[in-house]
């Protein structure tokens, strides 16, 4: 993603900034085995095993909470709802938030920078794909992040504009800990077994049959008595009935291509430590899942990141004063789109019966349009509050 360059200007640096750490990246450039800098989006394996992810992540909806005093309302502001569902100018919020968890999945780390008006006001929010991120303290001891980006500029942003996605966070105090080590090992083995694969392919489209002559022929002769066989034996139209024969002068050996096909319970041993890799599966991959493995798959894997989502959108957008006041970003994502239908039943029936679901809710679980009056939330007699029922039979 390239970022206006208008923008950048912007920033300044204040003071004098001491280098903390320097982390490097996944990234989509160079040629060969996967490493720190290989292409490991490129891999079948790897976008397989994270897009199931992206995708659940990607369909979450970012809300603005308010709640306080006078109750709670929700997309209080206009210019917030619009910066989540238009971040920036060149994609939607489904667009961004699908790029900041592909970015996490291979690098653990995630950033997106948030453009400010003259009054500190978040207007828009881009999505940041470095090479390498430096942290950097100045002189009053603020943090900033350095991004070198793929075409070769630096950028430096304070920490406070940067929303920063994060997981395996152990051994360095700002990033999450890099997966090269862990993951290069398995993808390097993914790779030689692919490049095992063509080979064989080819070796098995050049040489069917081996022809040991036994006695010393010229070249002419070799050629002509090759191309015999071919025409009396490896010729689908002859009538040899599957049977050949060769004469004292030539051994006729049949080259197995089996001889060169790697090992096919160690690539899928291989395949299956990448999905773990990524806590996931074969059936959440080929989208072969019932109701309860994905309701697990979400809460084992998907739900935390969502979770932290909302809380770094939050305190990067809103001031301390702002989240005091009952402000508050939430990204909603239900699990029901995956439920069957008498699940998706019973939980809209339950909800608007008890009175914490309305109409609307429930349209949308079964995908369906919005009606006008579904927003009134309504509840069955039988459930009313306690106190409201001995105030009834009081009476």
């Amino acid at each position: 993603m390239v970022i206006n360059i208008g923008i950048l200007d912007r920033f300044k640096k204040e003071n004098k900034l001491v280098e903390v750490s320097t982390y490097k990246m996944f990234t989509d450039e160079g040629s060969g085995f996967f490493g720190y800098d290989g292409n490991i989006y490129k891999s079948d394996v790897v976008r397989s095993a994270i897009r199931p992810k992206v995708r659940a992540i990607g369909k979450a909806v970012g809300k603005h909470i308010r709640e306080n005093v006078e109750g709670l309302k929700v997309n209080p502001e206009p210019y917030i709802r619009f910066l989540l569902e238009e971040p920036n100018p060149y994609m939607t919020g489904q667009q961004l938030q699908e790029k900041l968890a592909t970015q996490l999945e291979l690098n653990n780390n995630a950033f997106a920078y948030i453009n400010r008006d003259n009054n500190d006001m978040p207007i828009e929010v881009y999505p940041i794909t470095s090479t390498s991120t430096q942290s950097l303290t100045d002189s009053r001891g603020r943090l900033y992040l350095r991004f070198s980006l793929r075409n070769g500029n630096q950028v430096t942003f304070r920490y406070t504009d940067i929303i920063h996605l994060r997981k395996d966070f152990n051994e360095d105090d700002l990033f999450g800990t890099h997966p090269g080590e862990s993951l290069a090992p398995l993808m390097e083995i993914v790779t030689t077994t692919d490049q095992g694969i063509v080979k064989a392919i080819k070796n098995s489209g050049i040489i069917k049959w081996l022809l040991k002559f036994t006695q010393t022929l010229r070249p002419e002769d070799q050629k002509r008595e090759v191309k015999r066989f071919v025409d009396d034996y490896l010729n689908t139209e002859n009538d040899s009935l599957g049977v050949a024969a060769t004469d004292a002068k030539a051994d006729a050996v049949q080259v197995e291509p089996k001889d060169y096909v790697p090992n096919e319970k160690q690539m899928d041993l291989t395949t299956k430590r990448i999905y773990n890799f990524f806590n996931t599966n074969e059936k959440i991959v080929a989208s072969s899942y019932n109701e309860n493995e994905w309701v697990s798959y979400y809460e084992g894997t998907v739900e935390a990141d969502i979770i932290q989502l909302s809380d770094e959108f939050t305190r990067k957008l809103f001031t301390r004063r702002e989240r005091g006041h009952g402000n508050k970003i939430m990204f909603e994502s239900s699990n029901l789109a995956f439920a069957s239908l008498k699940t998706k039943m019973d939980f809209v029936n339950n909800g608007i019966d008890r009175g914490y679901v309305n109409a609307n809710e429930g349209r949308n679980v079964f995908g369906m349009a919005p009606i006008e009056g579904g927003d009134q939330y309504v509840r069955r007699l039988d459930t009313a509050p306690v106190e409201k029922q001995r105030e009834e039979v009081s009476e």
